[in-house]
C-alpha cells in the first residue's frame, strides 16, 4: 500500500453528515464506503477548463482524463485548504481561490484495478491565468490539455471510456454556471439525481 493509499478519509451519509472514517484504501474496496471528496476545475479567462490524464500509477481509473484535480480532505480538514494542498502537489499551482458549485454523489467500479469510486463529491471552481506555469508531478499526472466546456462534454458523451467516469457530472455543475464558451448541451454522464447540498 502507497503512503496515500493509508491517508484517512471521512466516511459520510447520502446528506454529507460525518459517520466515521476510514483509509483511503478501505473505502475503495468493494463494495465501497460512500467518502467525502472533492473534484477541482480550474478555469482560464476564456472560459476553457483545465484537464489532467491520470498518471499510469494511479489505483483508480489510471491513464484517463479526469479534471483539473481530485483528492479527498483529511477528517475534519476545510476542503479549500485541502484541495490547495493537492494542486500544489500535483500540478505545482496554489494557493487559488476556490468556490463550490455542487456535489455529486456517485459509485463507480474500476474494471481494471478492482477498485470502487463511491464519493460524495464537492465540485470546486477556481480561477486560473491561462500562461501560469504548471510543474506537474509525473507520478500523478502524465499530461495536460486546456479544453472548451462544450467540446468536452460532446467528446465524452462519444468516447466515455476515455475518461474517469465522473468528470461528465463534474464538468455539469460549471455548465450550469453559464461559463463563457458553454453551449450549454444535454446533460453529460450517467443521469443522477441530485442529493442534498447539490448544485
Amino acid at each position: 500500500m502507497n503512503s496515500r493509499e493509508a491517508h484517512l478519509v471521512e466516511l459520510v451519509d447520502d446528506n454529507g453528515q460525518v459517520t466515521g472514517q476510514a483509509t483511503v484504501s478501505a473505502a475503495h474496496q468493494l463494495p465501497g464506503q460512500l467518502h467525502r471528496a472533492y473534484s477541482v476545475l480550474l478555469v482560464d479567462p476564456a472560459g476553457r477548463v483545465l484537464l489532467q490524464r491520470r498518471a499510469a500509477a494511479k489505483t483508480r481509473f489510471p491513464l484517463r482524463w479526469a479534471n483539473s484535480c481530485c483528492g479527498h480532505p483529511p477528517p475534519g480538514e476545510p476542503l479549500a485548504a485541502a484541495a490547495n494542498r493537492r494542486l500544489r502537489e500535483e500540478l505545482g499551482v496554489g494557493p487559488v481561490e476556490l468556490t463550490e458549485i455542487g456535489v455529486y454523489v456517485y459509485h463507480a467500479e474500476d474494471p481494471a484495478t478492482g477498485k470502487v469510486e463511491f464519493e460524495y463529491d464537492h465540485v470546486l471552481r477556481g480561477s486560473l491565468p491561462t500562461d501560469t506555469p504548471l510543474h506537474p508531478d509525473p507520478d500523478e499526472v502524465a499530461e495536460l490539455r486546456w479544453v472548451i466546456p462544450s467540446e468536452l462534454a460532446a467528446d465524452i458523451d462519444a468516447n466515455p471510456s476515455a475518461y474517469a467516469p465522473w468528470l461528465g457530472e463534474v464538468l455539469h455543475r460549471l455548465i450550469q454556471l453559464g461559463e463563457p464558451t458553454a453551449l450549454r448541451p444535454g446533460r453529460a454522464g450517467e443521469d443522477v439525481p441530485e442529493r442534498s447540498g447539490g448544485g
